[in-house]
């Protein structure tokens, strides 16, 4: 046994097996996440025997201990980050900033360009909320252009899905992306930057994929019309847009002025730094919601309470999801498949982009695919001297990878079908196969991106 354990092969099983465990644990166990992916870890470390000596611990004990490390490294790097965007999520919401944007962009582009504005909208509101709330305030507006024109109600649901899935899958500081940026050590600002670039295609493939489905599928609006709640006292649009471009634009410009000049003075460090942009654009979100509905500071952190209480839920699933993916670091897992790959010409994009598809057909959670692919090249990378094109492709390409197959078992799936009023059958029809688009597209035009412009 000691001899299988200490083959050169041995992580393939161990990763194999803690797959099949996190699986189990979420989809017939009905675990919560965060107590799988503890779980999960803990029994990687177990089973793994190139973890790490600590002198004078016993090796159980480290198995044990490790992943409540590499749990509080990863907590630290993001928690921060996640519970000031579902803050600036929350705020936008409540203080009208987030109804003037879709409304500014539905009066701009008029009623027959309904659709491109509702995937705009999808696409600039999931980068600060959360895809689900996205959808939930998006949809009332596409039942109710739908009964008023008596048609394209697929189209409507297509674009506001379609949209925000992008950026929920692409763009930090959503959950997957930010962890994914951590995990494969890329700036946050390069990926921010990347993951917009890397949106626009595929959101036009939602366009055309939403007006095809339209033209084939003949779906009513079952659901009863859902009144639009108007904000009182929603602020301009110019602050609107705020909260978010401001984070964005600080965060990008440091990135931007490392890659012009090579050097990155400390006043431009300091402000783009993640913590300091989000902190900037949640006092932005925080003015206007308390200046728009006049609420005492009382009010308002009580307010705020609900929103952070649903970010601990989303910190402690993905630093739990950041420890299993760091034990399986540890495993040894890069080693392994360098070995296995010795002599083959294996595209990463191509593999990472699987690692992810099949992890997300297994288990549901993108945000889980995400993270366990983006631990596995990362340790692959790592034994590379050096790629031939930027990593950012890696982590895009985890992201689109992580949106293939949405179905039964992805909580996205049944809030899509439910909240439209499809059938399981038609959210395969649509929903399924939307994302199984999405994620397509945006394989091939990273692989032929990192031919055109590598970025290295």
């Amino acid at each position: 046994m000691e001899q299988l354990t200490h083959s050169a092969y041995w992580p393939f099983v161990v990763l194999l097996l803690s797959i099949i465990m996190v699986v189990i644990l979420i989809t017939r166990l009905r675990f919560h996440p965060f107590v799988a992916l503890i779980i999960s870890a803990i029994f990687v470390g177990l089973i793994s025997p190139t973890l790490p000596i600590v002198t004078g611990q016993n090796p159980l004990i480290t198995a044990v201990e490790l992943p409540m490390t590499e749990f509080g490294i990863m907590a630290g790097k993001i928690a921060w980050v996640i519970a000031l965007a579902a803050v600036i999520g929350t705020a936008m919401m409540e203080s009208g900033a987030a109804e003037q944007i879709v409304n500014w962009l539905l009066k701009s582009l008029g009623e027959k360009q309904a659709a491109i504005a509702l995937i705009i909208s999808g696409f600039i509101l999931s980068i600060p909320v959360f895809f689900d709330t996205v959808f939930f305030l998006l949809i009332p507006l596409g039942i109710t252009l739908a009964l008023k024109t008596g048609k394209d109600y697929v189209l409507y649901v297509v674009a506001i899905g379609g949209g925000a899935a992008i950026t929920h899958s692409l763009v930090p500081p959503t959950p997957g992306p930010l962890i994914m940026a951590e995990t494969l050590s890329i700036e946050l600002g390069t990926a921010i930057l990347g993951g917009l670039a890397a949106g626009i295609v595929p959101a036009l493939a939602v366009l055309m994929v939403a007006k095809w489905l339209n033209k084939r599928l003949k779906i009513p609006v079952r659901v009863a019309k859902q009144h639009v709640t108007s904000v009182k006292n929603a602020p301009s649009l110019g602050l609107s847009v705020l909260p978010v471009i401001v984070p964005l634009l600080m965060i990008s410009f440091a990135s931007v002025i490392k890659v012009i000049t090579g050097d990155l003075p400390a006043w431009v460090a300091f402000q783009g730094n993640k913590n300091i942009a989000m902190s900037a654009g949640a006092i932005i979100a925080l003015i206007l919601w308390t200046k728009t509905q006049k609420l005492g500071l009382k009010d308002l952190w009580n307010a705020v309470a609900k929103p952070l209480e649903v970010a601990g839920i989303i910190i402690l699933i993905t630093s739990a999801g950041g420890a299993y993916g760091a034990m399986i670091k540890h495993s040894g897992i890069g080693d392994a498949i360098g070995l296995a790959t010795e002599g083959f010409n294996v595209h990463y994009i191509v593999l990472a982009w699987l690692i992810a598809a099949v992890m997300k057909i297994a288990q549901g959670s993108g945000t889980v695919a995400m993270i366990t692919a983006a631990a596995i090249m990362a340790a692959l990378i790592g034994t590379e001297a050096q790629l031939p094109y930027h990593p950012i492709y890696i982590l895009l390409s985890i992201g689109f990878g992580s949106l293939f197959i949405s179905w039964m078992n992805d909580s996205g799936f049944w809030v899509v079908t439910r909240m439209s009023g499809f059938t399981e059958k038609e959210g395969l029809q649509v929903w399924t196969f939307l994302l199984a688009i999405i994620a397509l597209v945006g394989l091939f035009q990273l692989l032929l991106f990192s031919w055109i412009f590598p970025l290295v």
